[in-house]
């Protein structure tokens, strides 16, 4: 790997997603039937685009997947896949917005204990089982 992060030269693929909580539920999308994992649960988020920061990818794939606006936090959890870089971001919530499933099959907020009876893409299991055990704590966004 060299100093830009790129394996046999490719560069690595930055995914963001939002780990989006309201009073111990989390904010969780399925993904559509025509997408790779379809039909498997997900934290809403996306691809980075060339010459994009995190927080603005991050700020897009949410207006575009389920039309809402979010507070960006730190980050809770990084995990490598083949070249995808997984970027999981502590979002605040605020509570007038509702979400709407625009570019994802459907949504759901799921209690923390309850995430692993969905099926999420194998890269998110462990932050799955971080935040279903309760090992994933800390300040939320306001």
């Amino acid at each position: 790997m060299n100093r830009r992060g790129e394996r046999n030269g490719h560069r690595p693929l930055v995914v963001v997603a939002a780990v989006i909580e309201r009073g111990g539920w989390v904010l969780v999308s399925q993904r559509r039937h025509d997408a790779g994992h379809a039909g498997r649960w997900e934290f809403p988020g996306g691809k980075r685009e060339p010459g994009e920061g995190d927080a603005a990818a991050l700020r897009r794939e949410l207006r575009e997947e389920l039309g809402i606006e979010v507070r960006i936090g730190r980050v809770l959890w990084r995990e490598e896949a083949g070249p995808l870089r997984l970027r999981f971001f502590a979002c605040g919530y605020p509570a007038h917005q509702r979400p709407r499933a625009i570019e994802s099959a459907q949504f759901r907020w799921v209690r923390r204990a309850d995430l692993p009876r969905y099926e999420f893409p194998p890269a998110d299991a462990g932050l799955v089982d971080a935040l279903a055990s309760g090992r994933l704590l800390g300040p939320r966004p306001r």
